[in-house]
């Protein structure tokens, strides 16, 4: 599984919490970065790309999908965290609030405050719900990409490392940057994280002629491995 964040938005870059806001799209900046990493990911044959509803994931997965014989397909449970009352305001604000600390420190205890608000665990649970359910879905040996928001993503990755959603924040996901996981029988295997620029032939599959569908091999190379064969 691939998954890619959106590309900057002019909410990202004025430092504007945007949460769900209608008509948050992409600035002149973030239509480059997807443009480049549409490129980039071009030679890998994807079995599905599943985005956020938002429109900059739309825009970003859009993108990835240009020449490919694909449909986009939406997934509400990959749209960003529903931050409530916090959406559309300033972060050097939301700074001072009390809530900050914890969102901070303790992310698995913030519950986004306002009607619309929603705890970061609930967030991270619907999201890895989702991609767990589109992995089983689409089967062992396909390569997917799922567009979706840095929150988002971090706790997916979090989830894939074993982490408590306590330290997800030690996880930085940028605009348009792409983290792979690789989910097995007995463990996901994270391969990249906060990728903006590294090769991406290692996520080319095999030609299938000749060999049986199986399992991806759920045991780690011990003493690491000799990395990709390209």
């Amino acid at each position: 599984m691939i998954l890619l964040r959106h590309g900057r938005t002019s909410a990202n870059a004025g430092g504007v919490l945007a949460g769900w806001t209608p008509g948050v799209q992409l600035d002149e900046t973030g239509s480059l970065q997807v443009k480049a990493v549409g490129e980039r990911l071009a030679p890998v044959p994807l079995a599905a790309v599943v985005s956020s509803p938002l429109e900059r994931c739309q825009q970003t997965a859009a993108a990835v999908l240009a020449g490919r014989p694909l449909e986009l397909r939406t997934d509400e449970r990959l749209g960003e965290a529903r931050y409530g009352d916090w959406t559309g305001r300033p972060l050097k604000e939301l700074v001072k609030d009390p809530l900050w600390k914890v969102v901070q420190q303790h992310p698995s205890a913030a519950v986004f405050p306002g009607a619309e608000g929603e705890g970061l665990a609930h967030t991270q649970a619907r999201a890895v719900a989702a991609v767990r359910s589109w992995n089983a879905t689409l089967g062992p040996d396909a390569v997917w990409l799922a567009c979706s928001h840095g929150d988002v993503i971090k706790a997916i990755l979090a989830d894939a490392l074993g982490l408590h959603l306590d330290q997800f924040q030690r996880i930085v996901v940028d605009p348009a940057s792409i983290s792979v996981v690789t989910y097995t029988e007995t463990r996901p295997f994270v391969v990249r994280v906060n990728d903006t620029g590294g090769d991406v032939a290692a996520f080319v599959p095999p030609p299938r002629k000749g060999r049986r569908r199986r399992k991806a091999d759920s045991d780690a190379v011990v003493g690491g491995g000799a990395g990709a064969t390209v």
